[in-house]
């Protein structure tokens, strides 16, 4: 091993193999499992976010509803509780991916996705959520010469379109100011539209939140069938079966209990490391005295925030695929990943030399091929779903609980008359064709980062085609 691995690695040899967000003491006791039957008016299969949301906006909107969730480990242990703890506005995972599919109704978009959260902020408020909700905006930067270019585009495209309120566009020195690395050549700065929260905080608190509207939780409760039972639905659990009128479907990276829905979404690992908290001068070195979330613009690209307690969390850059698309606790760690990020961490702070992290961890992202959610019913309308939010599912999720309610309601909503509503991505193809598929597109969008950002026959392919690949 060269010298300089040999102390990235050094960096590493405390790191925990767990998430840090959920390597807390004031993690809640898991609740029983369900043991017989029970019947309701909402079932709702899943207990990260997406779930979570739609059981409380559920009760929000009729009390006298009666609503079961079931989740298959506990609530907030996957992707809910493990992420960079990025809550964005955006419903399309940003201005430019939302302009190429759906250019006539991105006003109205930006617009629900604005509204969407400030009505999370707003029930983080009036719940007393404690979840370290900060309205902080996130800044992408440069690190190229010719991602400069690429981030006046976009700033000159959202000022031509009405959605140039709250972005700054920073010239080197303006963004070192705030937050102080030598790789940083400019950025954009969305002031407004991203807040950071601490994720598993935020799951555990919406957890309790549908508990004191009357929500019946079960955990370690996995849905295993789902067939339709008189004017309703049946979910079949380990001990137990569930009668209920409707169902919701949260549960995103996992097999849908609708299988032909499953093509529609395949299993990437995201790898993050999270450093151990910053002491005075470390943290006056770097600056980041607005606490923004930050990303690069390359496309394999790292994301980073600092955390309340000034940690640094970085995440990022490998996107791992398994072949078959298997989902499994064994590609959660992965030590190859996690020593080319903290040699990454260290170019982009060398003035940080000498800090060591304190957990090291990855987990599985529910990825479709438009990068932003779809959604759908099945059995007649008895049963919605949402999935296929390819990372930035912490704010929308709260949209997509809303596009299920809708569906399950039957009633026509400024949700449901969205094309992207209505609209499905485009299927992944059986094995080993998405293997290759994914593989070569993994690889081209390297290469264009080595090469100036110049995208080759195939990315531009993949561009006609409104494929594409992203952590």
């Amino acid at each position: 091993m060269a010298p300089a691995a040999m102390t990235f690695a050094s960096s590493l040899s405390d790191a925990q193999p767990v998430a840090f967000w959920l390597d807390d003491p004031a993690k809640p006791d898991p609740l029983p499992a369900l043991t017989g039957d029970e019947r309701c008016d909402l079932l709702v299969v899943g207990g990260g976010y997406s779930g979570l949301w739609t059981a409380l906006l559920a009760k929000e909107r009729d009390p006298e509803w009666d609503v079961v969730l079931i989740e298959g480990r506990e609530v907030g242990w996957a992707a809910s509780g493990r992420n960079g703890g990025f809550c964005a506005a955006s419903l399309t995972h940003g201005l430019g991916n939302g302009l190429a599919r759906w250019p006539g109704e991105l006003a109205k978009l930006e617009e629900l996705g604005d509204r969407n959260l400030d009505a999370i902020e707003a029930a983080v408020k009036r719940y007393a959520i404690d979840c370290d909700f900060e309205r902080t905006g996130e800044i992408d930067v440069a690190t190229e010469p010719y991602q400069l270019e690429e981030l006046r585009e976009m700033y000159e495209e959202a000022e031509r379109l009405g959605f140039g309120d709250g972005l700054e566009l920073l010239d080197q020195d303006a963004v070192r100011a705030e937050v102080n690395s030598p790789t940083f050549l400019g950025g954009l700065w969305d002031r407004s539209g991203v807040a950071m929260v601490h994720p598993a905080k935020l799951a555990w608190g919406l957890k309790q939140v549908c508990l004191d509207l009357g929500v019946r939780i079960y955990e370690n409760t996995r849905g295993t069938e789902l067939a339709s039972s008189g004017d309703g639905m049946a979910v079949r659990t380990p001990y137990g079966r569930v009668l209920a009128r409707r169902v919701a479907l949260g549960t995103n990276v996992f097999p849908s209990l609708v299988k032909r829905v499953r093509p529609y979404t395949v299993p990437v690992y995201d790898y993050a490391l999270m450093t151990e908290p910053l002491l005075p001068a470390q943290l006056a070195s770097i600056g980041w005295q607005n606490r923004q979330g930050l990303g690069d613009v390359a496309n394999q690209f790292h994301y980073f925030r600092i955390t309340a307690d000034h940690r640094i969390l970085w995440g990022g850059y490998d996107a791992i695929y398994p072949f078959g698309g298997r989902v499994s606790a064994e590609l959660d760690h992965r030590p190859e990943t996690y020593l080319k990020l903290a040699g990454h961490f260290f170019d982009c702070f060398p003035q940080l030399e000498g800090v060591r992290f304190s957990h090291a961890w990855g987990g599985a992202i529910d990825t479709c091929s438009r990068f932003s959610a779809f959604f759908g019913t099945a059995h007649g309308g008895k049963v919605a779903y949402a999935a296929g939010y390819t990372g930035l599912g912490v704010g929308a999720t709260r949209f997509g609980a809303d596009v299920m309610l809708d569906l399950l309601s039957g009633e026509r909503t400024e949700r449901t008359e969205l094309k992207m509503v209505r609209s499905k991505p485009m299927p992944f193809p059986p094995e080993p064709v998405a293997w290759a598929g994914i593989g070569l597109t993994k690889w081209a969008l390297a290469r264009a980062d080595a090469n100036g950002g110049r995208r080759n026959v195939w990315l531009r392919a993949m561009d006609r085609l409104g494929l594409g690949f992203d952590s």
